[in-house]
């Protein structure tokens, strides 16, 4: 008799994808219903939503939603091949990839808040002028 382990990370592997599927099936099933295709939708998704509808008279539409997701979620993590109870959703941590600037000093009201002119914008303006009055020298000749 052979029994089967599954990795921990092949677990939350399916379990992520699992919820992923969950969450964007039922929302789609509730969208249908809304739109009026209840009757379209396969049985087991009618189910689930008629489960979703009964709640909400004890619970708030939020609540009622995410029981009914996490329903879904425990049907797909088994038929994903997840074994035992289906896991806690985990609560993705959102990497911050540009730390947020420092602390920048109040702008003084005497100076408008518009970007001060950069050295490089400063050079190219000069060129224009230079360019313009050489035109100009040309053109009155």
């Amino acid at each position: 008799m052979a029994t089967s382990t599954m990795s921990p990370k092949s677990s939350s592997n399916i379990a992520s994808k699992a919820h992923s599927r969950a969450d964007a099936d039922f929302s789609t099933w509730l969208m249908m219903a809304k739109l009026g295709s209840f009757d379209d939708l396969p049985p087991n998704a009618q189910t689930y939503l008629t489960s979703y509808r009964d709640r909400l008279e004890t619970m708030s539409e939020a609540e009622s939603k995410m029981v009914a997701v996490r329903e879904v979620y425990s049907a797909y993590y088994s038929e994903m091949g997840g074994i035992g109870a289906a896991p806690e959703p985990q609560t993705r941590k959102r990497i911050k990839k540009n730390p947020p600037p420092e602390h920048q000093p109040a702008r003084s009201a005497a100076r408008p808040s518009i970007r001060p002119m950069t050295r490089t914008s400063l050079l190219a303006l000069l060129i224009l002028l230079v360019a313009l009055v050489v035109t100009y020298g040309l053109l009155t000749q």
